[in-house]
């Protein structure tokens, strides 16, 4: 089965600039929107969303900006290897569209090809409050915001599970994250420990969580949330490596004990991987949006009914959360520079942001929390309730989180695209030792500072 999330929502490093020029001439659905009396030209990336509806909405959106405005807009929306390509390609050429879309890292790999986006995000903060940490993390450089995250295809990694499996391993899910606000006071005992009880017991039941060790997004994202629930952070906020540390000494003693109860072809997990393993009735756990639910509602309705969307465990440190986020940048060289950011600040108010959601069946998480209370989170179901704790609620006690934070963007990146907070892990599962893979990681980390 294909993966649910667009791979051009990944995070990846951009192809290179002079290969991407062939690859980008390729174009993707284009969708032009004209008025009688346009008083202007404008183009525009947008993520082709897995939910369709979802772009249906979005071009309707445009189509109404444009009109009222008497701009002819060019909507273009890409999906996969082409976001990157057309990324990469009119970097290079310094033409193309007035509005880029920039999955997760893409921002900071084109600093010097984007306008400030100060002036959009002034006045969207003022209006909506801040965004969340990682959207800062990943969308400004030196106090400057130089793209503004969207909504549109922006999830966490949170967990996905089997209510009646948990429960026979001995976690009722349903009591520790209710149908409705407030959470239970057993939430607290959604921790680490429990997990790898609970992994074990799923484990003997043959119903494995289905958390892969690939070098993948999907992998990535939950060994790089366990990380950071331990304080286990490889390089901080100056670059240094700081590996070998008590926090990374931790996770990984612990981890040696979580991969024995792992799938045995963990180590060669996509990001398909666990959608298959969950629909088909194989794993009790997974981390994902809830794409795999959606599918499973048509595929596997008796999985889909026994499902249900809640956090990632607590660790020492707290709970973290992956949090993978587009954003719209205005290029440098962009003709209508005007009507991009006006266009950019009328998608992203709180109508448009909530209509699309909706039409995404919740999928899509805003990046400022004041939009969190939507009901569409409410109202998605079947079971009823299931994705209330999909967004990060206040009593969930978690924070957004991206792997490889909070060293500087440019040589996390590269350790992200790598894989190796979960190369870390395969190679206990391998049966390496703590301080042999502590050695391996420092090795690796050192080249990426090197570049």
């Amino acid at each position: 089965m294909p993966n649910m999330k667009s791979p051009g929502t990944y995070p990846g490093t951009s192809l290179g600039r002079r290969g991407a020029l062939t690859l980008a001439a390729a174009a993707l659905p284009l969708v032009h929107i004209r008025t009688a009396a346009a008083a202007g030209k404008l183009a525009i990336m947008v993520p082709d969303h897995w939910v369709q509806e979802g772009n249906v909405v979005m071009r309707r959106q445009i189509e109404a900006w444009g009109a009222e405005n008497k701009v002819e807009v060019q909507a273009d929306f890409l999906t996969g290897v082409a976001t990157r390509t057309t990324i990469a390609a009119e970097a290079l050429g310094k033409s193309g569209h007035d509005i880029a879309v920039l999955p997760v890292w893409e921002v900071h790999n084109n600093i010097d090809f984007l306008d400030s986006a100060d002036d959009i995000m002034a006045a969207l903060t003022k209006q909506f409050g801040p965004t969340n940490e990682i959207c800062e993390y990943l969308g400004r450089e030196q106090g400057v915001w130089r793209a503004v995250p969207i909504s549109t295809m922006s999830f966490y990694y949170c967990a996905l599970g089997r209510i009646s499996v948990l429960k026979q391993a001995g976690v009722d899910i349903l009591d520790m994250y209710p149908v409705r606000a407030g959470g239970s006071p057993s939430a607290a005992n959604w921790n680490y420990d429990t997990y790898l009880k609970t992994a074990e017991a799923c484990h003997k039941m043959g119903m494995s969580f289905g958390t892969g060790l690939g070098t993948t997004s999907d992998s990535i994202g939950w060994v790089g949330q366990m990380f950071a629930s331990f304080g286990a952070e490889l390089l901080d906020r100056n670059g240094n490596i700081t590996v070998d540390s008590d926090g990374v000494r931790q996770v990984l003693e612990y981890s040696k004990q979580l991969v024995k109860f792992l799938p045995e072809n963990a180590v060669a997990y996509d990001d398909a991987s666990n959608n298959r393993a969950y629909i088909s009735g194989k794993s009790a756990l997974v981390y994902n949006p809830p794409s795999p639910w959606s599918v499973a509602k048509r595929e596997a309705p008796a999985v889909a009914l026994d499902t249900w969307v809640f956090p990632s465990p607590a660790g020492p440190k707290g709970r973290f959360e992956t949090y993978s986020t587009n954003f719209w940048g205005v290029w440098k060289f962009a003709k209508n520079k005007s009507a991009a950011k006006a266009l950019i600040t009328y998608l992203m108010q709180r109508k448009q942001v909530e209509e699309r959601c909706i039409a995404t069946i919740g999928y899509d998480i805003p990046p400022f929390a004041s939009m969190v209370d939507f009901p569409i989170w409410d109202q998605v179901g079947q079971p009823d309730g299931l994705c209330y704790n999909y967004p990060l609620r206040p009593f969930h006690n978690a924070r957004p989180y991206i792997p490889m934070s909070p060293a500087p963007p440019g040589i996390a990146v590269k350790a992200f695209n790598r894989g190796t907070m979960p190369t870390m892990l395969a190679r206990l599962h391998a049966g390496q030792t703590i301080p042999q893979v502590i050695a391996w990681a420092k090795d690796e980390l050192a080249g990426f500072a090197e570049r």
